[in-house]
């Protein structure tokens, strides 16, 4: 069962890196509105980073857990700067999540997106409003509890769940950034859609797919 709920997740990080790909010009673009202009590239390197490590592992000996924490790793070494810690501590706190309950039940699949944002709020000691990838995450973790604890069937968490994490990304177009290299530009910042944020909803968009997938929860 460990294994079906490894190889799930290995889907899942396939499919992120095949649709942050897809949209890596689209995040840059957002990016060199108020950033570098790099978002996407480096997000597209993290994910591809991800997959060329659980390709050489054997999925089935290897726990959930311990595909988040391959992931971690690997994401770090590929994206060093910024981003690469925010999603490195991401993944090892769903890791320490799953070491409780090796599954991807439905409370567990909301216990990985609570933890991820905890991880990613955490290491950025940021918070809703900041203009950053936590307008986007926060929304995604509070649909998810919400979801979990009047116990809605996994396609209609997974609708929340994506649902709020764009209506939160979209709200920080009339945001001024507060964090990141974005506050340098102050009330410039406005009428943009933080890069974090957008890339956060395909990530997501992501996840949904796969964990809506026809096949049983693990």
């Amino acid at each position: 069962m460990s294994a079906n709920a490894a190889r799930r997740l290995s889907r899942m990080f396939h499919r992120i890196s095949v649709a942050i790909s897809a949209e890596k010009e689209h995040l840059s673009d957002l990016d060199g509105a108020i950033g570098d202009a790099d978002h996407g590239i480096t997000m597209s390197l993290g994910f591809q980073a991800v997959n060329g490590e659980l390709a050489k592992r054997d999925l089935d000996t290897m726990l959930p857990s311990e595909v988040f924490l391959a992931a971690a790793s690997a994401f770090l070494d590929a994206v060093g700067a910024s981003t690469g810690p925010l999603y490195a501590t991401a993944f090892r706190k769903a890791a320490l999540t799953l070491k409780q309950d090796e599954t991807l039940s439905i409370a567990g699949q909301a216990s990985i997106l609570e933890a991820m944002t905890s991880g990613i709020r955490e290491r950025g000691k940021g918070q809703r409003g900041d203009k950053t990838m936590l307008d986007a995450w926060i929304p995604a973790m509070e649909a998810a509890a919400a979801a979990r604890d009047r116990q809605a069937s996994v396609q209609d968490m997974w609708n929340d769940i994506v649902e709020a994490a764009d209506a939160g990304a979209r709200s920080t177009r009339s945001m001024v950034a507060t964090r990141g290299r974005a506050a340098r530009l102050g009330e410039r910042s406005l009428g943009h859609i933080d890069p974090g944020a957008a890339s956060a909803v395909v990530i997501l968009k992501a996840m949904k797919d796969v964990f809506t997938e026809n096949d049983p929860v693990e």
